[in-house]
Order: C-alpha cells, then sequence, then structure tokens
C-alpha cells in the first residue's frame, strides 16, 4: 500500500470520524428541545435537498458516466472531471448560509476528496493513456476502496440535517 493510498484512507476515516461526532453524537449532548414549535425557512430545506442533487452530481460514478470520453486524453478528462466537480460545487456556494457548518465541511471535503482521488489516479497512468482509461481506474479505485465512496455518507448525513426541519 503506498502513501498516497494510506493517506486517502485515514483522511476518509477522519472525515466520517467528524460527521459521526457532529451530526450524531454532538446533537445528542445538546438540552433537550422545547415543546415550542419549530420555525425554519423553507429555503433551508430547500438547501439541503440542492446540496443532496450536489452531492449526486459529484459522486464519482455519476459524474464518469454522464462525462463522455472520447478522443480525450487522461490528461484532458482529468481536467473536465475536476472542472465539473468544481463548477457544481460553485453553482451551489450560497447554500452554504442555510445549512449548518457540519454539513457544509462535509460536502467541501467531499469535493476536495473527490478531487485527490482522481488526481491521484491521473498520476498512476501511463503518459499515453486515454480517457477512459482515467474513467476506468477511477471506478476500479472506487470498488477497491469501499471507504473512498464518501458520497453515500455525506448524502445520508444530509438526509438526517433535512429531516429535522420538517
Amino acid at each position: 500500500m503506498d502513501n498516497s493510498t494510506l493517506l486517502s484512507i485515514v483522511l476518509g476515516l477522519a472525515i466520517v470520524a467528524y460527521l459521526l461526532y457532529a451530526l450524531v453524537i454532538q446533537p445528542k449532548k445538546t438540552a433537550p428541545e422545547s415543546n415550542a414549535p419549530k420555525h425554519h425557512s423553507p429555503l433551508q430545506l430547500q438547501a439541503y435537498e440542492r446540496l443532496i442533487l450536489l452531492v449526486d452530481r459529484i459522486a464519482l460514478p455519476n459524474l464518469i458516466s454522464r462525462t463522455p470520453s472520447q478522443g480525450l486524453s487522461a490528461g484532458e478528462m482529468q481536467f473536465v472531471l475536476t472542472k465539473n466537480i468544481r463548477e457544481e460545487f460553485d453553482y451551489n456556494v450560497t447554500q452554504q448560509i442555510y445549512v449548518t457548518p457540519e454539513a457544509w465541511n462535509a460536502l467541501k471535503n467531499l469535493k476536495e476528496k473527490n478531487i485527490l482521488y482522481i488526481n491521484q489516479v491521473a498520476q498512476e497512468l501511463p503518459p499515453n493513456a486515454t480517457g477512459m482509461d482515467l474513467q476506468k481506474y477511477v471506478l476500479n479505485f472506487l470498488v477497491n476502496e469501499p471507504k473512498a465512496n464518501l458520497h453515500e455518507l455525506v448524502s445520508e448525513a444530509l438526509s438526517f440535517e433535512a429531516k429535522k426541519y420538517l
């Protein structure tokens, strides 16, 4: 196991631990809720909906399935995939004002982690690799490293938080 794989696993576990603490353990330590009605803006729930959609759109398997690779080199595909992740994220950046800091940090970590995975896999490919090669190796990496599929955990965390607003 090389250092980059070990770093990816450690970083993934740290994110999972942080999410579990911030979204499950820590709320239980707070004072019990009063019976007063909650007054949440519909914009907060809509923000969670948009962010769950964002998670789905930047999930690497979904992103790869939407991105045609014909005629692209691995370097070009790397650029296209990372650009799409950044654009999707940037398009939804304003939603952070409606969600908890923990939810927003989880989303930012997912974005950065996905870009890291793409860049790591691209570095390991030979110079003449195609865009399709990069896509195959990224998907293979996800299959061999189950902890790399952070999008499922982030989506569940966002859903958990959104349900608090219902």
